[in-house]
């Protein structure tokens, strides 16, 4: 291949220096950077070296010691926590349970109360009625012994009598029929 000849146009010097202090600033700013840059590197690692001096110094290694050992305690006193809120959900499920068995307890008991309160009625009445009729059977075991002697009294007159004449026949023949009519008439009475 044949050489070929590159044309370059003619620059004028101004514009050329112009270019070179361009260049030349440039650099100066691009160094000025990189050493900027260094300089901030190097801090960086000297603080970064700081850092790693103290976090691997006794002091620190007892920090996270306790740091380490705090989140294991808290971590067993959360469960701790857990264990102890479960049993109390548990307490406040048996205290419902309790208190609704009483509750049921406490309104059978109302009804035994009310129900036994009316069973004290019926035996205080019965006794009443007990009492009452007592006093009827004693009135008409008084009635049936005043009877009794009277009819012995009778039974003697009779007898005394029994040698008169028909008169005497026709009162015992009509006094025999009218004492169970009386005894009748007096317990119909009586109840």
């Amino acid at each position: 291949m044949a050489p070929t000849l590159f044309h370059y146009p003619l620059v004028p010097m101004d514009d050329f220096l112009k270019h070179e202090r361009k260049e030349r600033c440039k650099l100066l700013v691009g160094a000025g950077v990189v050493a900027l840059l260094v300089i901030v590197a190097l801090a960086l690692g000297v603080l970064l070296i700081i850092y790693v001096k103290r976090a691997n110094s006794e002091a620190c290694q007892e920090g996270h010691r306790a740091v380490m050992e705090c989140r294991n305690v808290t971590h067993l006193l959360q469960e701790e926590l857990t264990r102890a809120q479960d049993g109390f959900r548990d307490a406040e499920a048996q205290v419902a349970t309790y208190n609704e068995t009483v509750m049921t307890l406490m309104a059978s008991l109302d009804k035994e109360k009310a129900h036994s309160l009316d069973a004290e009625k019926k035996v205080e009445e019965l006794e009443g009625e007990i009492i009452t009729l007592n006093q009827k059977l004693q009135d008409a075991s008084m009635e049936v012994e005043r009877l009794r002697r009277k009819n012995q009294d009778l039974s003697a007159r009779i007898a005394d009598q029994k040698d008169s004449a028909s008169s005497l026949k026709d009162t015992s023949s009509a006094a025999a029929p009218l004492l169970p009519i009386l005894l009748l008439g007096h317990g119909a009475r009586l109840l």
